[in-house]
């Protein structure tokens, strides 16, 4: 009964009939996650691409670490050059913001990074 109101009020905060949204959920219980939304920063250069900033190979030499153990579940650049986000299992919005502020480029100002807690109502395995 949990996961339903779960679902419904996910679906109501989103603007989705709940009848809509319980008629075709996942059988997974909805799980919390961490988006961490990157944008370019103010030493961002916007004659490049993602891959030819410099320093961008500090994040995600960064960012593998985080993978490597298994609390980075997804995550890349968006294909418009505009940056990227994360998709975090961890147990905390503290833990999700130490991540964001630990980021060698966050801390030099290359990127920016906005930490949000998302409730994943559908998801496979």
């Amino acid at each position: 009964m949990r996961r339903r109101a779960l679902i419904a009020l996910a679906a109501a905060a989103a603007g989705v009939a709940p009848a809509a949204v319980l008629a075709d959920a996942s059988s997974l219980p909805p799980k919390r996650y961490f988006v961490l939304a990157h944008a370019p920063g103010p030493k961002w250069d916007s004659t490049k691409g993602f891959r030819q900033q410099v320093g961008i190979d500090q994040h995600e030499t960064y960012m593998q670490d985080f993978f490597d153990r298994g609390t980075l579940v997804l995550g890349g650049p968006y294909l418009d050059n505009s940056g990227g986000m994360m998709i975090f299992d961890l147990d905390s919005a503290e833990d999700a913001q130490r991540v964001a502020e630990g980021d060698p480029t966050v801390r030099s100002g290359l990127l920016a990074v906005t930490v949000k807690p998302w409730l994943a109502v559908f998801r496979q395995g």
